[in-house]
């Protein structure tokens, strides 16, 4: 059974009898995109985690593409209907959405456990562990047999429109050069799968032989990694001409370890 954004108003907090629960089937997996609380948020889904497997994207609260104004959402590419259902329920709909393109990329929306969204998001539980990370939606059930504790809570994050799925890199540089700068380095990546537009590592003050390390979530999976674009600008014209480069570039996949 795949939960997608259950119901909170009517349904949090009741029986397992009255509600989705993980005794319902085999294999329970929920998707969690509207869980803020009804009062005062007017979040429609299930915050808990209920099921064998709780994924929550984007923290499972607030979706990203949610927040565009009510004119361009309404008058959307999907046609008036589509686009005033998302103004009205946007997160809530996210649920069927991200299913719904993650049969389209059966290695996409991969969840990392995690105790809470900000541990995931400051890096703390990449990468995936030995055993692998579950992936949201039609694919899930390839993991059940590998569920260990009563409830996982899996985080991930998303795009902010189709096509919705992110893959996760760990990138750290080592920068090199002959004096310290202020700017900032970005990262763009190249691999048998694709490349990436560029990712911003570090910004503010750049010493020579530090690392700079930035968890990026990218819309390609490159692949085996063939080439690594290093970019640094100090935003303003320096009449000394700093040199800066790349000693080292490390980059991690979250999958593969």
């Amino acid at each position: 059974l795949s939960g997608l954004d259950p119901a909170q108003p009517y349904f949090q907090g009741t029986p397992t009898e009255v509600r989705l629960d993980k005794s319902d089937a085999e294999f329970v997996d929920v998707i969690h995109t509207d869980s803020a609380p009804t009062i005062p948020n007017l979040g429609l889904g299930m915050r808990p985690a209920i099921g064998h497997l709780d994924f929550y994207p984007n923290g499972g609260e607030e979706m990203p593409g949610c927040d565009k104004n009510p004119i361009s959402q309404i008058v959307d590419l999907d046609g008036i209907w589509e686009g005033t259902r998302d103004f009205v329920a946007c997160n809530h709909l996210r649920s069927y959405k991200y299913y719904s393109d993650s049969i389209i990329y059966p290695d996409g929306f991969l969840g990392y456990p995690c105790a809470s969204y900000e541990l995931f998001q400051e890096g703390n539980c990449f990468p995936c562990p030995e055993d692998g990370c579950p992936y949201m939606g039609h694919y899930a059930d390839r993991f059940k047999d590998k569920v260990k504790s009563d409830f996982t809570k899996l985080y991930l994050n998303t795009g902010e429109a189709r096509d919705f799925p992110l893959w996760r890199y760990k990138v750290s540089v080592t920068l090199s050069g002959n004096s310290h700068v202020n700017g900032y380095v970005n990262i763009a990546l190249y691999g048998t799968g694709g490349s990436t537009k560029q990712y911003q590592i570090a910004k503010g003050t750049l010493k020579p032989d530090n690392t700079y390390t930035a968890y990026i979530d990218v819309e390609v999976n490159v692949g085996e990694v063939t080439k690594v674009k290093f970019l640094w600008n100090n935003n303003w014209i320096n009449p000394t001409l700093p040199k800066l480069g790349a000693a080292t570039v490390t980059v991690e996949a979250g999958e593969s370890r």
